[in-house]
């Protein structure tokens, strides 16, 4: 397994680049296999979703369209796919970030009783908590 750098599957997805695109496509589609498959960390899932939409203006349902094509396929391995996969089905139906999402479906993953945070967006999920006093 080789793991890919969130340029990598930026490169690939976008076309964009006349040098780095050619690259990318050619090592994603030659070099991972379903016996060696590129490796997604969660890391790169969230860069990438964060690129697609801040610096290519791509829609929401449009990036997270990308990451459940990249769960799906055999020559990619996402990290925890099943914590993926249920921050994806959360996102597709809220409004928080797919960020807030993941690191939601990770703390629960991992036993947290709940996620603390700042950003009222991310209350929209039962498992986070929105620290108002000390």
């Amino acid at each position: 397994m080789i793991g890919l750098d969130t340029n990598i599957l930026v490169r690939y997805i976008t076309q964009d680049d006349p040098v780095q695109s050619v690259l990318a496509t050619h090592f994603v589609e030659e070099k991972c296999t379903t016996e060696s498959p590129g490796f997604i960390n969660h890391i790169v899932l969230c860069e990438l979703v964060w690129v697609l939409g801040r610096c290519y203006k791509s829609e929401r349902l449009q990036t997270l369209q990308v990451v459940e094509q990249l769960l799906r396929t055999i020559q990619l391995q996402v990290q925890e796919p099943q914590v993926a996969w249920k921050a994806l089905r959360l996102a597709q139906k809220g409004k928080a970030d797919f960020a807030d999402f993941l690191i939601s479906q990770i703390n629960l993953a991992h036993d947290c009783e709940f996620t603390i945070t700042l950003d009222s967006a991310a209350t929209e999920m039962k498992s986070n908590t929105l620290l108002t006093s000390l």
